[in-house]
């Protein structure tokens, strides 16, 4: 009956979802060849870190999501926004190419402390890692061109392709990045990695794992201290899985599930533990 009673309560949410992402989804079809210019740092509102006072009767979970801006970033931002959760999205510089995703940024930043913009370089190492970590000078101004361009609030970054921590007094990452890493430290930058990952086929980016699946995962996860930090948890995805309306349901319905555990607290990465002082 209880099963029952759950799945009852998620499809009326999603029936009511299903009709807001729709819009969202909608504005995802861009026109890709508009060339803009770079924002300007005193037109964006900058955010301010509120302290988090942690309960120890909670577990907390952190969604974020790579690659932005592009097809199915405004569908996450909506989803997350009508669903009231807080999420954290590592963007690329060299997408923002477009008024139109610049002002997908542009919203993600100012809609802290529900949405928090963070740092995912500026090339995604052209998708030639070895090469890019091989050269960590080159990496490192390529992370400072995105902080600059995209007017990103605090240090916190992500690699690309690679699930690296560098928090205070801590630096856990291969021996490829670990050059770059030591370097973003010495330039107060926290690196955030994942302990989750919702993956996606790649020549269609649709989602692997269903949302029953994820929240077995993450249940599983936090239950066997199988995170970084015991009762934190960084779940990984990215924004073009869920630019058809069929998955950004799946989202939706993710999130719900999630949602439906009491002892679940959404937070943004700026409130993961052990930072070193943001800047």
């Amino acid at each position: 009956m209880k099963n029952k009673i759950s799945l009852m309560i998620i499809s009326t949410w999603m029936l009511f979802f299903l009709n807001t992402i729709a819009a969202c989804n909608s504005s995802s079809e861009r026109d890709q060849h508009e060339v803009t210019e770079t924002p300007a740092a005193d037109t964006v509102k900058q955010t301010v870190q509120t302290p988090v006072q942690y309960d120890n009767s909670k577990q907390y979970i952190y969604l974020t999501f790579d690659d932005g801006p592009q097809n199915g970033t405004n569908a996450v931002f909506e989803t997350c926004k009508q669903l009231g959760v807080k999420a954290s999205f590592f963007m690329v510089g060299s997408h923002a190419y477009t008024k139109t995703l610049q002002d997908d940024v542009d919203r993600i930043r100012s809609g802290y402390p529900q949405t928090l913009l963070c740092n995912h370089s500026f090339t995604h190492a052209n998708g030639h890692y070895i090469y890019f970590y091989h050269h960590p000078e080159m990496a490192l101004q390529d992370f400072l061109k995105t902080q600059s361009f995209l007017n990103i609030p605090y240090k916190i970054i992500r690699l690309p392709g690679n699930r690296a921590f560098v928090l205070k007094n801590e630096i856990k990452a291969s021996g490829l990045v670990k050059p770059v890493c030591i370097q973003l430290d010495q330039a107060g930058y926290n690196v955030i990695g994942w302990d989750v990952e919702w993956s996606f086929k790649h020549k269609n980016a649709h989602p692997v794992q269903t949302p029953e699946k994820m929240r077995a995962m993450v249940d599983s996860a936090l239950a066997k201290n199988d995170t970084r930090t015991a009762n934190h948890i960084v779940i990984l995805s990215h924004d073009r899985m869920f630019q058809d309306r069929n998955f950004t349901d799946s989202l939706a319905k993710f999130i719900m599930l999630l949602k439906s555990n009491p002892n679940y607290v959404f937070e943004t990465v700026d409130h993961y533990p052990g930072l070193k002082p943001l800047q």
